[in-house]
């Protein structure tokens, strides 16, 4: 997303150029746009999650749409002719027109909204997606945006401090009207808690805030034995033969799946002696003991048979942890591992093809996995 200097903010330009056109009638997502280099990371996880546990934790206003709004993992909504006693309901976090004096009728250049959002699964960010869908002419000019390292479980009182840092990750930039507008993040810290402006008020439909998960490795040390693929210990998907229906990611996230779009699925394979793959990144170096593979709600397209591999490293060879092993549509299969694994990286083979709601990789790090990390966490 290109941001703006002084010199173009002093510039006279037309205060309307960013809005989108009038909603017309039919497909309301048929003039939506996309602004910056999203494809270098709406890969990755999204940290601000809900089945992460991410929220939203505080606004100074949400007059006429609820700050929640911005994590609805849906896509927003519009009814044209949807209204209620404060105007037109939209989906997603709007706040009321900032006003002056009646002597200067628009409010001061430094006056803004905002909201905390508090990451689910704390990490370093790579890049950041304010959606407008459906604001159209009443989005912000501009969006800022702060993030903050805060450990333990903050309330708003606590982030609003004056003793809390916070550091500016998206200066004060102008967004358009209807559009998902992407920033990319260059900063190699690992934040909790952000802190979204808009200057000077307006409405956001949804909030992505993409990037990998650094744990706390205290914690994990705590735990002893714990999921070392899972999303919010650090896991992390890297590669798949194909993501057709949904993201590999789903795999490793928490919880239970839900319905049958909420794992793996990939398309089917019609190419004998091939089959569909998918690898991921563990927390750290860490030595595997058990494995859990879900296929939950996958009734008619679970996975056939499955074998696990691991790696020591960016360059070990792969080996076995679980030979092709066959699979039960809607179950839970757990796999006691005869030897322990040490492994950085695992790849999960689905033969011919079909799908997986969830994988568990259950052990716990070794020496140089806790030094690895801790590296990261205190970076």
């Amino acid at each position: 997303m290109t941001q703006t200097t002084p010199a173009q903010d002093a510039q006279d330009q037309d205060p309307h150029a960013n809005d989108a056109a009038p909603y017309g009638g039919g497909d309301p997502y048929a003039d939506y746009r996309t602004f910056g280099d999203a494809d270098t990371f709406t890969e990755l996880v999204d940290l601000a999650d809900r089945r992460l546990g991410g929220g939203v934790i505080a606004a100074n206003d949400e007059f006429f749409a609820m700050r929640e709004n911005l994590l609805l993992r849906h896509r927003a909504v519009f009814d044209p002719e949807h209204f209620g006693h404060k105007g037109k309901v939209m989906d997603g976090w709007e706040t009321r027109r900032r006003r002056g004096t009646a002597d200067s009728p628009f409010p001061a250049p430094e006056e803004h909204d905002w909201a905390i959002v508090r990451l689910g699964a704390p990490g370093v960010i790579r890049g950041v997606i304010v959606d407008t869908a459906h604001f159209r002419g009443n989005y912000p000019q501009k969006v800022s945006i702060q993030a903050t390292n805060v450990a333990g479980s903050p309330g708003p009182a606590e982030l609003l401090a004056d003793d809390v840092k916070w550091e500016e990750i998206v200066p004060k930039s102008r967004v358009k009207g209807h559009a998902a507008n992407a920033f990319t993040i260059t900063s190699e810290r690992r934040y909790t808690h952000l802190r979204v402006c808009q200057h000077p008020d307006g409405g956001i439909a949804r909030l992505r805030v993409h990037g990998e998960v650094v744990p706390d490795p205290e914690w994990l040390d705590l735990l002893g034995t714990f999921d070392l693929a899972s999303v919010l210990n650090g896991g992390s998907y890297e590669d798949a033969s194909d993501k057709f229906y949904s993201s590999p990611t789903q795999i490793i996230l928490p919880g239970t799946s839900q319905k049958m779009d909420d794992g793996w699925e990939n398309r089917r394979r019609r190419v004998r002696g091939t089959n569909d793959w998918v690898r991921f990144r563990l927390a750290a170096q860490g030595t595997i003991r058990a494995v859990e593979i879900d296929t939950a709600y996958l009734k008619g397209n679970s996975a056939g048979w499955i074998a696990l591999s691991g790696r020591d490293g960016e360059t070990g060879e792969w080996f076995e942890i679980i030979p092709r092993t066959k699979l039960e549509p809607d179950t839970l299969h757990r796999f006691p591992l005869p030897e322990e694994a040490v492994a950085t990286h695992v790849r999960l083979d689905a033969f011919p093809d079909g799908g997986v709601a969830r994988m568990r990789v259950h052990g716990s790090l070794t020496e140089a996995g806790r030094e690895a990390l801790r590296d990261r966490f205190t970076q």
